[in-house]
């Protein structure tokens, strides 16, 4: 098992998490601000950090820059916030976080978080990156700059790289409204599913976790041209 360093300044999140991955086996090193985190993360040198955004002395992103920029990024580090926007996981990401979960953090998305950031490389003296972001075919920021999948409702979690599959290279404008940003990921999201199961709803619905009257109404929203996949199929 793995020694993770919590750092929240809200005690009832770092009790959370602390007994949440305890009891999944690991050792759980505790901190409320960054000086705090400093000093444990010499310590102890943690296989991984949970590492709040929003802190009163100094904030995760900072922390985080720090980190890097003196060769101490040597441990994967997921961001967590109440406010996350997709602004701020790239951001994140130009300074070296694996991935960004947005609160409050359910018990699945936290453990799958952890169990992907401990399956990876640590980052080495993380560089910001230049030029803008590009995203595959599922809103996935390239695996340099580590993967975000935008879940249905802006949620941010950790992503596996994706499989090579219709519209495996596509690019997202950023600068722009989130829900317009959001809007185009999802129909992009939806229009690989309904390309990779052939145009069968029942199996987009089931991979995608919708139920198959939402998945219609969403579809019909977004504008994805549905008979395009029916075509495809009647050759």
């Amino acid at each position: 098992m793995a020694t993770i360093l919590v750092v929240d300044d809200e005690l009832g999140i770092r009790a959370l998490l602390s007994e949440i991955l305890t009891d999944e086996g690991h050792t759980v090193e505790l901190a409320e601000n960054a000086a705090q985190a400093r000093e444990c993360r010499e310590r102890v040198r943690p296989d991984l950090v949970l590492l709040d955004i929003w802190m009163p002395d100094v904030d995760g992103i900072t922390l985080l820059k720090e980190w890097g920029t003196t060769a101490l990024l040597t441990m994967p580090v997921i961001m967590m916030s109440g406010h996350g926007t997709i602004d701020t996981a790239v951001e994140a990401t130009k300074f070296g976080a694996m991935a960004f979960l947005e609160k409050p953090i359910t018990l699945q998305k936290l453990l799958r978080a952890v169990e992907q950031g401990l399956a990876k490389p640590a980052p080495r003296n993380a560089a910001p990156a230049t030029g803008p972001a590009r995203l595959d075919g599922l809103g996935h920021l390239p695996q340099s700059a580590m993967n975000f999948d935008t879940g249905y409702g802006g949620v941010l979690l950790p992503v596996s790289p994706p499989a090579l599959g219709p519209q495996s290279e596509q690019s997202f404008e950023l600068d722009r409204p989130l829900r317009e940003a959001r809007d185009a990921f999802e129909k992009s999201y939806f229009e690989f599913h309904l390309a990779k199961e052939n145009g069968s709803m029942t199996r987009v619905a089931e991979k995608t976790g919708l139920e198959r009257t939402h998945l219609y109404r969403k579809l019909k929203q977004l504008g994805v041209d549905l008979t395009r996949n029916k075509r495809g199929n009647a050759g």
